[in-house]
């Protein structure tokens, strides 16, 4: 009776291990993708450095380049086309040929909104009180969606319509006050490389940036959640909505998707 007992112990001993090696043969490890993330608010401008590092130098500012990165700050855009709805989501990827080649830096927009708003006034025209509420980090435009808080960034080879991709993208925002209702998620094509959070405003200038480098993989587009709600005249932020806009792009220089 004891061998029984003892055979049925080393039995069952066998079939748990047995199983539990059966598991560990079954798990496939889910790769990891590497990347370095780069945030801060207040005084951003170490974080902006260490980022520009990584995407590196210099700045380019026309069309044909292989190495460098660009920069959007909506100073550029003329007065017909600021505080107006009708911002060209094309408007720093020109194809036309007689536009200034700073134009062409490969960055196209779109959003499940109605289109584009770029401001000189921190959005006070649309309703009283944004303007002591936003600051711009390079004064004096800033950029949002109209009818929604996504901003989709597709990147394509400079002053072409050819798709193209980035390792690393960055945005300043301003007046982000909730943790959460801000990020930034990554594609490399139909695949999400992960969302990513802004940190929250931490003083009077409300200025946070976030920006990701991926060293071993191609963005092809950033989704942009900039706030829980989007800027309008009907909504005020503080309570219940955490309203933020943008201001600086950045992005190493667009190549040729494969």
């Amino acid at each position: 009776m004891k061998n029984l007992k003892h055979f049925a112990f080393l039995l069952g001993a066998f079939i748990i291990v047995s199983s539990c090696e059966s598991d560990d043969q079954e798990e496939t490890p889910v790769p990891l993708t590497p990347f370095t993330e780069v945030k801060g608010s207040g005084d951003i401008a170490g974080k902006l450095a260490e980022f520009r590092t990584l995407l590196g130098n210099p700045v380019n500012a026309t069309p044909g380049q292989t190495a460098g990165r660009r920069e959007i700050t909506w100073d550029g855009v003329p007065a017909a086309q600021t505080n107006t709805n009708t911002f060209p989501c094309d408007f720093f990827n020109s194809k036309d040929t007689a536009v200034a080649a700073g134009r062409k830096r490969g960055a196209e927009f779109t959003t499940p909104g109605t289109g584009f708003r770029t401001s000189d006034n921190d959005f006070e025209d649309l309703l009283t009180g944004y303007g002591e509420q936003f600051n711009a980090f390079s004064p004096a435009r800033t950029f949002a969606p109209v009818g929604s808080n996504k901003t989709d960034v597709l990147f394509k080879v400079p002053g072409t319509s050819n798709g193209a991709s980035v390792n690393g993208f960055g945005v300043v925002f301003s007046d982000v006050d909730r943790a959460n209702s801000t990020s930034i998620e990554f594609f490399e094509g139909d695949k999400s490389l992960g969302i990513f959070t802004a940190p929250v405003r931490t003083d009077a200038s409300g200025i946070s940036f976030l920006g990701v480098f991926f060293p071993e993989n191609k963005v092809t587009r950033a989704t942009i959640t900039s706030g829980d709600i989007a800027v309008s005249n009907k909504f005020a932020d503080g309570g219940q909505y955490d309203v933020v806009v943008m201001d600086d792009f950045l992005y190493n220089e667009p190549k040729a998707a494969n």
